[in-house]
């Protein structure tokens, strides 16, 4: 008798857990998302946040970016903040991430990524910080050494504000074991969308 009654509780503890979690992830599909800004943008370990010009580049560093042309790997990294915007009246959540990124309408990478949000309700915001490490050649492997330099330096071109990066993400939440996807990508911008 005592077994059925912790059994019960259990039962409608896990219940009430997985339907606030749905109700949660159903909000986050109603917050709005946009590009904060790039944040340590490097090419080839280069620091190139703030270059605006191929001029605004030292000797030094443009020999380092003329050097890695000529391996096998052109890397580019960055760390891409996305704000989230909650207008609900309740708290909306995510337990994880799938996340499709895109520069100048080209797929440059995809992946997963398990940062726990929580956005506050009624106009709350929260930074989902995502961090990119992706190889040049490899993505853009009919591109010549010069367009590879390019299309990285055209990165920070537009300061912390990028014109042309696009991201697509599959919020989750998570409800026991169990990882309940949003039905489709929502597409990120620079402005506030909703999906």
């Amino acid at each position: 008798m005592k077994t059925n009654k912790i059994l019960i509780i259990v039962t409608l503890m896990l219940t009430f857990t997985a339907c606030r979690q749905l109700k949660e992830l159903a909000n986050f599909a109603k917050c709005e998302f946009k590009i904060r800004n790039i944040e340590n943008l490097n090419l080839a370990g280069i620091n190139v946040q703030q270059v605006k010009t191929i001029n605004d580049i030292n000797l030094m560093d443009a020999a380092k970016l003329m050097s890695a042309v000529t391996q096998s790997t052109f890397p580019l990294q960055f760390n891409l903040n996305v704000d989230v915007k909650n207008p609900n009246p309740a708290q909306a959540s995510l337990n994880k991430l799938d996340w499709i990124l895109l520069i100048d309408d080209i797929q440059m990478v995809q992946g997963t990524s398990q940062n726990k949000i929580q956005i506050a309700p009624n106009g709350g915001i929260a930074n989902y910080p995502l961090s990119f490490n992706l190889n040049l050649k490899e993505v853009l492997k009919e591109k010549s050494g010069q367009s590879l330099i390019n299309f990285g330096l055209n990165m920070a071109g537009a300061g912390n504000q990028p014109s042309r990066v696009t991201l697509k993400a599959k919020p989750y939440v998570s409800i026991g074991n169990f990882q309940i996807p949003y039905p489709g990508y929502i597409t990120i911008k620079n402005e506030f969308t909703s999906k």
